[in-house]
């Protein structure tokens, strides 16, 4: 899930809420939006590899 920052840039947080925090876990920040999508599609490749 991406969303967009007050700053910009853009921050993928995962699918699922932390059970921990409640919250979504932050899987990193980018400054364009294909860069934040070409990590997600790298996660989901590694959650299966």
């Amino acid at each position: 899930m991406i969303r967009k920052l007050a700053s910009g840039g853009y921050r993928l947080y995962s699918r699922k809420k932390d059970p921990k925090t409640g919250k979504r876990r932050n899987l990193g920040t980018f400054t364009t939006r294909a860069a934040a999508e070409k990590h997600e599609r790298d996660v989901q490749y590694f959650k299966r590899h």
